[in-house]
């Protein structure tokens, strides 16, 4: 057993995996919590759980010597980062090693050395492991900056120098928009990392993400153990990560796998480590840093390797050889990895937050692995990144892993704040994934083939969710007559049965492309539905627990279903649609075209910058302050041309959801 106990200074889904190695192995595991994480999973997890401080990430989880003193009043033996707050903070590693503990991790002199993404690029250049050409001069004039941004040539890329997680990063195509991108990528830097150095290089246009993932020991031995592909990106935010990667040849495996191992030794690298690659379309690759941590998407690594990445940290940490030779790592098969988020991404994947009413993933199918760090009922915190879950799985070829996704996405369903999972859905779909042709930008440039969009469902579609509708009634009218005094009374059963004719009652559902106002006649199953001019014939229909079977005009469904009250969930093996009933004979009133005059807060956050005041006239989509929040910078837009009336907020204020924060004059 390397250790007897081990504190985790993380929280949410990477700690409740770190949770589940540590308890396999027999390890005693202490969590730290703040106060909006009194009771979260991890915290419940634990064998022990510590109070560090308030909400905020810097009042808990970036405070070290909260962190450190918990783990000594404990009994902890090491500590264990994760991945984010404090898992590259050198200083942290230091401490934690000053206080007599194990730091799980790569020595804090290592991470010195990558901690600078132009220190990084200077070191490899010099162990001769390719670059790509920029500027990491430590001149951080805007002159100085503009000058090189010229010797380089655009397009180019602007990158925060102690960045990471797509924060502080800007694509410059021209010299006019270089310094107000160069502002823009400071102030981002400033906020996210304390710092506001930048680095220029050269952008690869089309580029593909390949990244190696790397072990070392303390005995000299670093070995690699292939690679992930995470071309799939918006804003430079994986959204799918694979292995293997369908891009590589053997050959050229070989070598990217050389040359992050050359790229870990130059930096005497020890445990856990991810060597990032630019790759272009001819297959030239270039370094571009060293996440000196485990790496989110580890999962699809473990997948094919059938390795615990949080269990050889374990033993490195404390002294032992790698488990295995690089002759005995093997790949078998291949994985793929999405995060669902609780983010909005009609609304430009606003973040969300707010309770889980709803959550149901596909835990024990074949293949497929879950790792969260929450369940039904808690809440997805303002204070934090606000991934809910990473879904995993695994088959034996990538053609059979995305249908294995699919069908994973196709069960999951998360209700409360808004989820991405019909956006991965469409994505696992599209052409570019499924072809393997995707490069780090293809999303942003083609965003709009991803997103539902403005749909309107089919009349089947409608008419089988009515059908779901009066099945599911049926059987809650024949339950109630079950428990009633006489049930063998016909009377019992409100079912609308009528002497003489057919019954027809008129359905209305909300769904995608409006209100739906239906004619049905029938009874058990049979239906003959009526959609305005349209008439549609329903059969045999038979609803499950999570499916609905049926005959629409003669051609047999199987559809994926829930009814949950006056809400159907249908899903049609490819999309899902939501139907909602309502009351045939409801008043419809005015409603309202929207707040034309205001500018309210879209979730809570504190603002940055103020680009307006009283008096200003402005274009509509015209940027009229910039916010931060969850980890995000927001540009908030003006709705309409107009002249600002009266600006309520400035920077540095914190404000709360749906707060007005800019007023325009009304309309005349």
């Amino acid at each position: 057993m390397p250790f007897a106990s081990v504190l985790i200074a993380n929280r949410g889904e990477i700690a409740c995996r770190i949770i589940r190695s540590c308890r396999a192995l027999g390890i005693r595991t202490i969590a730290v919590y703040s106060d909006a994480d009194a009771s979260a999973q991890h915290a419940r997890l634990a064998d022990v759980a510590v109070h560090i401080g308030g909400s905020s990430p810097r009042e808990s989880y970036l405070r070290p010597e909260a962190i450190i003193q918990a783990a000594l009043a404990t009994g902890a033996q090491a500590i264990h980062p994760g991945y984010g707050f404090l898992s590259e903070n050198a200083d942290f590693a230091d401490a934690v090693v000053q206080a007599g503990l194990v730091f799980i991790g790569p020595s804090a002199a290592s991470m010195r050395k990558m901690g600078s993404k132009a220190g990084a690029k200077e070191l490899m250049q010099a162990a001769q492991v390719p670059v790509v050409p920029g500027y990491t001069g430590e001149d951080q004039s805007r002159e100085r900056l503009a000058a090189e941004a010229e010797r380089i040539g655009y397009p180019l890329m602007i990158k925060a120098a102690h960045g990471g997680g797509g924060k502080g990063m800007r694509i410059v195509r021209s010299t006019a928009e270089f310094l107000p991108n160069l502002d823009s990528c400071q102030r981002e830097a400033a906020n996210a990392f304390g710092r506001d150095r930048v680095l220029l290089e050269r952008y690869v246009e089309t580029p593909r993400h390949i990244e190696i993932q790397v072990f070392g020991d303390s005995h000299g031995t670093v070995i690699h153990l292939n690679e992930r592909e995470c071309s799939a990106q918006r804003r430079y935010q994986k959204v799918i990560e694979e292995s293997p990667s369908p891009f590589l040849t053997p050959d050229r495996r070989t070598e990217m796998g050389a040359a992050a191992v050359l790229a870990a030794r130059a930096i005497d690298y020890v445990n856990a480590g991810t060597v990032e690659f630019i790759v272009g379309p001819g297959g030239d690759f270039y370094f571009m840093e060293i996440n000196t941590r485990l790496q989110v998407e580890h999962p699809v690594t473990e997948a094919v390797t059938g390795l615990d990445l949080v269990e050889w940290q374990l033993r490195v940490a404390a002294g032992e050889p790698l488990p295995r030779t690089q002759k005995q790592i093997e790949s078998r098969g291949h994985a793929i990895e999405v995060r669902l988020y609780a983010e909005d991404p009609e609304a430009g994947f606003l973040p969300g937050s707010g309770r889980i009413d709803r959550l149901e993933l596909p835990t024990g199918l074949p293949g497929v692995r879950i790792d969260a760090g929450v369940i039904e009922g808690d809440t997805v915190s303002v204070f934090y990144d606000p991934m809910i879950a990473k879904l995993i799985v695994h088959a034996p070829d990538r053609p059979q892993a995305l249908a294995r996704m699919g069908d994973a996405l196709a069960r999951s369903r998360i209700e409360g704040p808004k989820s991405n999972i019909e956006f991965l859905e469409r994505l696992i779909r599209h052409p570019a994934v499924v072809e393997a042709s995707i490069d780090t930008g293809y999303l942003d440039r083609h965003l709009d083939q991803v997103l539902p969009g403005a749909r309107t469902a089919p009349p089947a579609l409608v008419a089988a969710a009515a059908a779901a509708v009066l099945l599911s009634e049926s059987a809650n009218v024949h339950a109630q007559a079950r428990g009633s005094a006489e049930p063998d009374s016909p009377w019992a059963l409100a079912d609308s049965w009528r002497g003489g004719h057919a019954g027809d009652r008129l359905l209305v559902l909300d769904g995608p492309g409006g209100r739906f106002e239906l004619h049905v006649q029938g009874s058990g199953g049979d239906y003959a539905v009526r959609i305005g001019e349209q008439r549609i014939d329903v059969r045999d229909a038979q609803l499950g627990a999570d499916e609905l079977s049926l005959r629409i005009d003669g051609q047999l469904r199987r559809l994926r279903c829930r009814v949950d009250g006056a809400r159907v969930l249908l899903h049609d093996g490819s999309e899902r649609w939501t139907f909602s009933q309502r009351p045939a004979f409801e008043f419809e009133g005015e409603t309202s075209s929207g707040d034309r005059d205001r500018l309210r807060a879209p979730m809570p956050g504190r603002i940055v910058l103020v680009n307006v005041q009283a008096g200003d006239a402005v274009e509509a989509e015209q940027v009229l302050l910039v916010m931060e929040a969850m980890k995000m910078e927001l540009s908030l837009r003006a709705v309409r041309a107009g002249v600002v009336e009266v600006v309520q907020v400035a920077a540095g204020d914190f404000v709360e959801a749906d707060s007005v924060l800019i007023r325009l004059e009304s309309e005349q």
